[in-house]
């Protein structure tokens, strides 16, 4: 067996750069269930706890620093914003769930905005749960996989701070991840290890993503 560069990965990988070198822009946004863009291009979101990193994950996605506002501050993202590049499939920045630095009823609107567009989305092919790789996945976390899983929506766990513990630690997050949706039918078995500060991983979500468009 050869333990050269997989040449299939290899061309998936630059599949996935040629797909996102595209100039992406922002296209709308919603605070309401109501007034959702027109459902054509195929949509990927994004979801996960206040301040996990999702703002910063599609601007390193994109290889733009600012197409996605990002804050030290959670709760920073109060809607779901859409981001496009005219290539048949749009990025959705969702509202993050758990702590932020909001009134509850705020909270739960931006909560009850996201699960309403995970149940009514037919062309949402993928939710990537954004999992801070330093805590691992917390209850609420277990909870949006249950949500995702009654919409029977496509859903993939993907760590972010990679960089940010030590190798070891890594691989016993991304165990226990595994673990977690292992008896989930919508959830896609592989975990990604991502940093939108080094890289690491970037390259392979694209190809991903690329893959569903």
């Amino acid at each position: 067996m050869s333990d050269g560069p997989d040449p299939e990965l290899a061309q998936r990988i630059e599949a996935g750069r040629l797909f996102f070198a595209r100039p992406w822009h922002f296209v709308s946004a919603s605070t309401d269930a109501t007034n959702l863009p027109p459902s054509g291009d195929v949509e990927v979101a994004f979801a996960g706890r206040s301040n996990v990193g999702k703002s910063s994950l599609i601007n390193a996605l994109v290889g733009q620093k600012a197409l996605a506002r990002t804050s030290s501050a959670p709760g920073r993202t109060r809607q779901l914003n859409f981001f496009g590049a005219d290539a048949g499939l749009s990025l959705v920045d969702m509202p993050g769930y758990g702590y932020a630095s909001a009134p509850k009823a705020e909270i739960a609107a931006w909560t009850s905005l996201a699960f309403a567009y995970l149940r009514g989305r037919p062309n949402l092919r993928r939710v990537y749960l954004l999992v801070d790789a330093r805590h691992g996945l917390k209850p609420n976390d277990l909870e949006a996989l249950t949500e995702i899983g009654k919409a029977a929506v496509s859903c993939q766990i993907v760590l972010t701070k990679a960089d940010a513990i030590k190798p070891a630690a890594l691989a016993a997050v991304r165990q226990e991840a595994a673990e977690a949706i292992a008896k989930r039918p919508a959830a896609h078995p592989s975990v990604l290890a991502t940093s939108a500060e080094s890289g690491i991983g970037i390259d392979e979500l694209r190809a991903e993503i690329t893959a569903l468009a």
